[in-house]
């Protein structure tokens, strides 16, 4: 799979996903750049599962050094290696061992379910708390530590992915 191929951006206000981790999920799975596929990296410790579909934004880098991480909300899990193009609404900071990092939430374009989703207010509460959970406690059995730093709107969103495109 050529990433150069896959625009961060399909159009303003939209981002590519490449899910690496469908939801559900306790594999955590990664896409291996110079074998150019999906590898199997862990199996999580602990009981919990990725609560949405996960990945990252190609030809992105971050702050961390790797692509710009990213998460659908999704009613069905896809696959490791589907593309998804959707609209972010926002972002949680974690500090992930000691490395800050920033998940990107977004909605998928195509589905219509969610048109009105707009930002994280419109996201019940206790879901952004779960999400939340989920980055807090998925390394506790292997004795690391995430530290929540919180959730930023879309306005924080927007400015970072066009830095992280910048970056790449």
């Amino acid at each position: 799979m050529d990433l150069k191929l896959i625009p961060a951006q399909p159009k303003l206000g939209l981002v590519n996903i490449l899910v690496e981790i469908p939801a559900g999920s306790k594999n955590k799975y990664e896409f291996d750049r110079n074998m150019q596929s999906f590898t199997l990296e862990k199996v999580l410790h602990t009981s919990v599962h990725y609560p949405y579909d996960y990945g990252f934004i190609p030809n992105t880098i971050a702050e961390d050094g790797d692509p710009l991480d990213g998460m659908v909300i999704m009613d069905q899990p896809t696959f490791p290696g589907c593309i998804i193009a959707s609209r972010p609404i926002g972002m949680l900071e974690i500090i992930d061992g000691k490395k800050y990092d920033q998940k990107i939430l977004c909605i998928p374009d195509k589905d219509v379910r969610f048109d009105y989703v707009k930002s994280l207010n419109d996201i019940d509460t206790h879901r952004l708390d779960e999400i939340a959970e989920f980055f807090r406690t998925y390394t506790n059995l292997e004795k690391k530590t995430t530290k929540i730093l919180g959730w930023k709107n879309i306005e924080a969103v927007s400015s970072l992915i066009q830095k992280c495109i910048r970056n790449n």
